[in-house]
């Protein structure tokens, strides 16, 4: 690969405006997370009359929905761009600031619903909750926005492989093409949702709304949410990270399956989501969770090819002994150091995943804090993380300006600052969830019984931790603001883009990975058979809700 492709001034700014915003969101989420943080640690008495529940909906809509949408749209873009040689196609970049403007529009619609008090419904929105129709307009706005994004890259994807017949996609545009198909075939169930149930039902053309049918359709699309987080996470981890460290991917062929096998399971699997709902039967519950037990295995397979990439590179540089090879990682580059810190923290996040998907563990954490703890450490922190340490080289080469020893400094003490919040609040997370304290609670002593007395003092680490994050929150926006705007100029154009070549003794990759028709054909099937006798079940034996309003 060339590695003096240069992007195009235009599609830099597309991708950078995406990543502000992106981090826009990231801000006002965590100052309702640190609200948040304040009423569970110490009942803080919220200003300015605003509800727990509207800072818990907001915070949950920004952080999981916006900013983690935006930075990734942004992030696959530039990417693409460069993959492509350097520039995308006109038609491209102007349906790239159309999907811009009405993601965009719809956010501000959607927070200010929220912050009118007409929609604490919580980011799963769920039914018989009722929000103004307003919000579920500005959310269908964000969904329609992303699509409008996501068929341009398939369009530059497929002006590249009618440029180039019978050769092998670059590596981070087929996993960005992966993640894009992702999410468009996840997105149909919440649109569904919300246009078919929740849009009607809240302006009154109908008196009453399929609760249960509302909730599948949500998690339909709210568990591949989470690998829409985590497949470019993916991307950094295996052709980001190599690059940084002097390394090469370990096998092409491996990473374009992982990324297949994550498309293929991640979709037919939200049962595992309500395993204590009734209306669902087991059989089609154990169905799912066999299929959720499916995704470790391309976890698994990313985990051994990333290990495998770090030896291997160190072993390069002269590294001796079982574990020389650690010594001679780029410890003090926050590019690689914050990327590996989210690696270390998936560990524990992938185990906690295992215990939400298990049948038998799930009833003893199901609708606790542990489960809010969970995906803070997956989103919040293995994501986040990783997103973090790809702004230090992705945001100086969009906005023409270098990475300084002294804001590299700052991002290291940012990302330890991280760690050490996330590690009190999601820690404390978990160890309430255990001992039965439930989410999606303000705080409460439920009449000084004497287990809730029990979790003050974990609530009183949950608070700190909130405040330590914030912290980091304030610091990786100055910079941020600072790579973007204001930063030494990169007069020199030493900034290039850090994708890595695949290793030279890596195997051939099969062709019928790059075969759409099969693969997205299997997602089909599976959807298919995991969805279609349940929802009709559903349609004929579930009855319907009023609506309710209870803030």
């Amino acid at each position: 690969m060339d590695t003096q492709v240069k992007l195009d001034r235009r599609d830099s700014l597309l991708a950078l405006t995406h990543i502000l915003f992106a981090f826009g969101a990231l801000a006002l989420g965590g100052f309702a997370g640190l609200l948040q943080g304040m009423v569970k640690g110490g009942n803080f008495k919220l200003p300015w009359g605003v509800g727990y529940y509207q800072l818990l909906t907001a915070h949950g809509v920004l952080m999981a929905l916006v900013f983690t949408t935006f930075f990734i749209v942004g992030f696959l873009y530039a990417g693409a761009a460069y993959t492509t040689g350097g520039a995308m196609r006109h038609g491209v970049r102007k349906a790239g600031w159309w999907g811009f403007g009405l993601m965009a529009g719809g956010t501000i619609l959607t927070v200010i619903m929220i912050l009118l008090g007409q929609a604490s419904v919580l980011y799963t929105f769920y039914a018989p909750l009722k929000a103004s129709p307003l919000f579920y307009i500005g959310l269908t706005l964000v969904v329609v926005g992303s699509w409008i994004s996501g068929f341009a890259l398939f369009a530059q994807y497929r002006s590249w492989r009618r440029a180039n017949p019978g050769k092998l996609s670059p590596l981070f545009l087929f996993m960005a093409i992966v993640t894009m198909t992702l999410w468009l075939i996840a997105t149909l169930g919440v649109a569904a949702e919300v246009l078919l149930l929740l849009l009607p039902w809240s302006m009154g053309w109908v008196p009453t709304v399929n609760v249960m049918l509302s909730r599948s359709l949500f998690w339909y699309f709210g568990h591949p949410l989470v690998y829409f987080w985590l497949l470019p996470t993916y991307i950094c981890w295996y052709v980001v990270i190599p690059k940084l460290i002097g390394g090469k991917v370990f096998s092409d062929a491996l990473a374009r399956l992982s990324f297949i096998l994550l498309l293929l399971f991640s979709i037919p699997v939200g049962f595992h989501h309500q395993l204590t709902e009734p209306g669902i039967s087991s059989a089609w519950k154990f169905v799912q969770v066999v299929l959720t037990f499916m995704v470790i295995v391309p976890s698994l397979m990313t985990a051994f090819s990333l290990f495998a990439m770090l030896e291997l590179s160190g072993r390069a540089k002269g590294a001796k002994g079982m574990f020389g090879w650690f010594r001679k990682l780029p410890w003090k580059d926050v590019r690689f150091f914050a990327p590996f810190m989210g690696m270390v923290i998936f560990i524990p996040a992938g185990a906690g995943g295992v215990v939400n998907a298990s049948n038998q563990m799930d009833q003893v954490v199901h609708n606790t804090l542990w489960v809010t703890g969970h995906f803070h450490l997956t989103v919040a922190s293995s994501v986040a993380l990783t997103f973090f340490g790809l702004i230090y080289w992705l945001v100086p080469l969009l906005s023409g300006r270098k990475l300084t020893a002294t804001i590299n400094k700052l991002g290291m003490a940012q990302t330890w600052i991280w760690v050490a919040g996330m590690f009190l609040m999601s820690g404390s997370m978990h160890i309430e969830g255990l001992l039965g304290a439930p989410r999606r609670t303000a705080f409460a002593t439920y009449n000084d019984h004497a287990t809730a007395l029990s979790w003050i003092p974990f609530n009183r680490l949950l608070g700190i931790g909130g405040g330590v994050l914030f912290v980091g929150i304030l610091l990786i926006l100055y910079i941020i603001l600072e790579l973007a705007f204001f930063a030494e100029k990169d007069a020199s154009g030493e900034e290039q883009f850090q994708l890595a070549e695949v290793a030279e003794d890596a195997q051939k990759t099969p062709a019928i990975l790059e075969n759409w028709k099969v693969w997205v054909g299997l997602v089909v099937v599976l959807i298919l058979f995991a969805y279609t006798v349940p929802i009709i079940e559903m349609l004929r034996e579930v009855p319907g809700s009023k609506p309710w309003i209870t803030w």
